[in-house]
């Protein structure tokens, strides 16, 4: 046996020039792909309703703050008007004049007519019934009285 017969069955046995014999011990089989999947469904499964929780919190949040900037407008209007619009007026009376208002000097608000919480329902204003105070509301996810956790009512 010469020496060059040696070297290419030894590289062919240890795997040097001839891939040939390594082609089935490529890629991943069955078993490993499923176990990926379930380690990513086990994530998917903890991870997604924490985010959701965040993303309920996180409209609570926007609709406190959209309360604020309704309220602030309201107090802008109280400045000019001496009162608070009506319940008839409501909100809409902080982008359009109304006509019992001549010292009206806004928009206090753009658009506060189509003004929705961020579940797409609109506020609730209620002045008292002397006009000098009111509450601005949102009902929260449900759009009805009480409630709890994104169901529940804003402020």
């Amino acid at each position: 046996m010469k020496t060059t017969d040696c070297i290419r069955r030894t590289q062919k046995v240890s795997g040097g020039e001839n891939h040939a014999s390594r082609s089935s011990d490529e890629g991943f089989t069955l078993v490993e792909l499923l176990v990926v999947l379930v380690i990513i469904g086990l994530l998917a499964g903890l991870v997604a309703p924490r985010v959701l929780g965040y993303l309920g919190e996180a409209k609570h949040d926007s609709a406190a703050v959209q309360i604020k900037n309704i309220e602030s407008a309201l107090e802008l209007y109280f400045i000019d008007n001496g009162r608070y619009p009506t319940t008839e007026q409501g909100l809409a009376a902080l982008s359009a004049a109304p006509e019992s208002s001549p010292a009206w000097s806004g928009p206090y608000l753009k658009n506060a007519d189509t003004l929705k919480d961020p579940w797409g329902n609109a506020f609730v204003y209620a002045p008292d019934s002397d006009h000098t105070s009111f509450s601005v509301r949102s009902l929260g996810r449900d759009a009805r009285e009480g409630g709890e956790g994104e169901d529940r009512d804003l402020p």
